[in-house]
């Protein structure tokens, strides 16, 4: 009977309902520097209504989302943009945008890694939208095995530099 017991209050434990992480971020200031790291699936930064914002002259980041089904959207207006946004999964969405306050900040200068692991992402990723970048280095790098991966990029600035990428391994 203990062993039946003890059969039953695992599987309750292991069939537990896991739950998503929803971030919001809104800041305003010089200088921003965020690491995040999100594990599991249907987590989210910004939404598809609610992007995450960040206005300030200097921002620094690192975001990684490791699951499948997971959603980042963010809107970066200031001056200096350094960061990574890295997705480990399948049907993961990122949607980037740098300068799409219409301010004065204009993302001047800006240096971008997106990262991907899977099949089935959606990449959408605008920088210098209503004023050029000056100084833009994009790099968009998927690993090998990914597959259907949807990918969109606008870069508008005076001296850019877009490298895309797809990392191919023989076996």
């Amino acid at each position: 009977m203990k062993t039946i017991t003890k059969l039953v209050m695992f599987l309750m434990i292991i069939s537990a309902p896991v739950m998503a992480n929803d971030i919001y971020v809104t800041q305003s200031g010089a200088t921003l520097t965020l690491d995040v790291l999100q594990d599991g699936q249907n987590n989210t930064i910004g939404n598809s209504t609610t992007a995450s914002t960040v206005t300030g002259a200097t921002s620094n980041f690192n975001i990684d989302q490791v699951g499948d089904s997971n959603v980042l959207t963010f809107d970066i207006n200031g001056a200096t943009y350094t960061g990574t946004f890295s997705t480990t999964g399948n049907s993961n969405n990122i949607d980037f945008n740098c300068d799409s306050g219409g301010t004065v900040s204009s993302c001047a200068t800006v240096t971008a890694s997106i990262v991907w692991v899977g099949s089935s992402n959606d990449l959408d990723i605008d920088v210098g939208e209503t004023a050029d970048a000056t100084g833009a280095n994009v790099s968009i790098t998927g690993a090998s095995g990914s597959d259907s991966n949807t990918i969109a990029g606008t870069v508008d600035g005076t001296s850019v530099i877009f490298t895309f990428c797809f990392e191919f391994f023989a076996i």
